[in-house]
């Protein structure tokens, strides 16, 4: 049976709501792509088939499931390199005048997809800041994806995965070989947490964050979402951190609660006090 519009019109409703990804008509063709395979687990064998079984509501899991499914999970390991010769050139720098005290630095990449950008930036301090290895850091990496939070986890990655954006030298300092794969070394996989976090759903207990890594996520949100999560990064934030958006993502919904500065070509957004 070919599928109907209310089927479509159903789906972008139910992924709306379970993860404020906001599904454009013109997208369609995604759900074939991404759901066939959930639809067939529980013996759906058409779209349509499915989206009634969704409807029932017998099997209330499902929800989550389509959409952690249709959530964009696309990354690579120093995806667009401007942000993190930002991170060595400004951020780290400025952060370890604030914090030579303490010792302390909390970093959290906050759409993680399957973990690149979390070790990305790992490799990132142990490449150029050799004396943080004598500090308490932590980088957490959220999604709202279980599965590509155990993929993170895992931290084994194919051949074409290293390929993409990752210098030979640093795959050849930072990863071993494991078959046809490549696993992070454990020095750098330490300092790497990864916890499944909905950023639309009031957040677990998580701490105060020096560095906050929110990039291209939030051009999927509706404007409501997109404000709600800039307070919950806002208040999460150390008041002299930093937050680096995508470049094509602005902080237009929460001028209240950041300034921006450039460094270089990226847009550095710090929180506003008082």
């Amino acid at each position: 049976m070919p599928h109907v519009k209310e089927d479509f019109e159903y789906l972008r409703k139910l992924v709306l709501d379970e993860s404020a990804n906001l599904i454009e008509p013109s997208r369609d063709a995604l759900f074939e792509t991404r759901l066939t395979p959930l639809a067939r687990t529980v013996g759906a064998g058409t779209l349509h088939e499915f989206v009634g079984l969704l409807r029932e509501d017998k099997m209330p899991h499902l929800n989550r499931a389509v959409a952690e499914a249709m959530t964009i999970n696309e990354t690579s390991f120093f995806r667009d390199i401007r942000p993190f010769e930002a991170i060595r050139s400004t951020v780290i720098p400025e952060l370890l005048r604030q914090k030579g005290a303490e010792r302390r630095l909390r970093i959290w990449s906050a759409a993680s997809s399957t973990g690149q950008e979390a070790y990305s930036v790992a490799m990132l301090l142990l490449e150029h800041f050799p004396l943080l290895e004598q500090w308490d850091v932590k980088i957490l990496g959220t999604d709202l994806s279980r599965q590509v939070i155990e993929y993170a986890e895992r931290a084994r990655y194919r051949r074409l995965e290293v390929n993409r954006g990752l210098p030979a030298r640093l795959l050849l300092r930072y990863f071993e070989r494991s078959g046809e794969e490549w696993e992070v070394v454990p020095k750098v996989r330490a300092m790497c947490e990864f916890r499944q976090v909905n950023l639309c759903a009031q957040l677990p207990e998580l701490p105060v964050f020096d560095l906050v890594l929110l990039r291209n996520v939030l051009l999927y949100f509706p404007e409501p979402d997109r404000t709600l999560v800039f307070e919950d990064v806002h208040r999460l934030m150390n008041p002299k951190g930093y937050l680096i958006l995508g470049n094509s993502e602005q902080a237009e919904d929460s001028t209240d609660k950041f300034e921006v500065e450039s460094a270089g070509d990226t847009y550095l957004y710090r929180p506003k006090v008082g």
